[in-house]
């Protein structure tokens, strides 16, 4: 029986066969419709509007905090005369405005009174905030809810309902009134807010961190000190800068336990006095404000990374 032979077109055919690929039929190119021409124009348009409409409200916020500074500032370097006219720009620059404030009787010791007052408050909120923080994020114990509880109870007490008893302990047992050490001293004891915050971030590190720190016989202390802090760093950032901005704004505890002695006035306080002695002065006036505000806006300037990072990241877990 004779076996056909292929045809030179059949041949052609066998190798691609063989091997196991047939040729693909190439697909016709369309053109794009004028409907999604158009539609591809109105998602461009619609992203562009989007962009403007937001960078333009980012701009018009930016301006609305920023000129006020701006003003104070500029108001701050003109003469007298100038101040007390309608003019915005400085005809000439005077920056012995603030050499003049400076050389205010009182005034660096205003600024010296609200620097210890901040930084020792500080430092005593977070060192005694961050124990009890750590106890109640991390620690298994009963009751535990209540005293959290009791803790966020203390936040809605407004500090007016005990200033005449705290008064009369810190004037009348321990003669402490003239001095900001009624203010300081109490920090030491923790802060409810501080508290609250820190412990929210500590929440949201996770336990087996500090259970392989006791695997390892770390106690609670090197645990929180080695472990805890070093991995808290934004949260406790954060608390030290709302303290901060706290203390250094403080006037409300400085008139209280402070105003019979201007030795002891901080720069909050001793502001009020310094405007009701420059009233027609507002060069000077604006001066010294700026003074007032430059510590604050220089240290969020440089800690504004950890700050907002501890803010975001609180509350994560609760």
């Amino acid at each position: 029986m004779t076996t056909p032979t292929p045809s030179a077109a059949q041949a052609a055919t066998v190798p691609a066969t063989a091997a196991g690929r047939l040729p693909e039929a190439r697909k016709p190119v369309r053109a794009p419709s004028p409907g999604s021409t158009a539609a591809l124009r109105r998602a461009r348009r619609t992203r562009v509007l989007h962009w403007i409409a937001v960078h333009s409200t980012a701009v018009a916020l930016a301006l609305a905090f920023v000129l006020p500074f701006v003003f104070v500032f500029l108001t701050s370097v003109m003469s007298d005369r100038q101040a007390m006219s309608g003019e915005l720009w400085p005809t000439s620059w005077h920056w012995d405005n603030y050499a003049t404030v400076f050389r205010t009787p009182g005034f660096l010791d205003w600024w010296r009174n609200s620097l210890m007052y901040a930084l020792l408050g500080t430092l005593f909120t977070v060192c005694s905030s961050l124990p009890v923080a750590y106890a109640l994020a991390k620690f298994r114990f009963r009751g535990r809810r209540t005293a959290m509880l009791l803790v966020i109870s203390t936040m809605m007490l407004p500090p007016q309902v005990i200033v005449v008893p705290m008064y009369l302990v810190w004037a009348q047992q321990f003669h402490l009134s003239g001095s900001l050490w009624p203010l300081i001293i109490p920090m030491a004891f923790g802060d409810a807010y501080s508290i609250f915050l820190l412990r929210q971030f500590l929440l949201t590190i996770p336990r087996e961190y500090i259970e392989s720190a006791r695997v390892d016989g770390c106690g609670e202390l090197r645990t929180l000190l080695r472990i805890i802090v070093p991995m808290a760093k934004p949260g406790i950032a954060a608390v030290a800068l709302f303290q901060f901005f706290y203390c250094w704004n403080d006037y409300f505890g400085p008139q209280i336990y402070a105003a019979q002695n201007p030795g002891a006035w901080t720069l909050s306080y001793g502001l009020e006095s310094f405007k009701s002695a420059h009233s027609v002065d507002w060069n000077l006036t604006m001066a010294a404000t700026l003074l007032v505000m430059a510590p604050v806006i220089i240290v969020f300037f440089f800690a504004q990374k950890a700050f907002v990072e501890g803010v975001t990241l609180t509350g994560v877990k609760g």
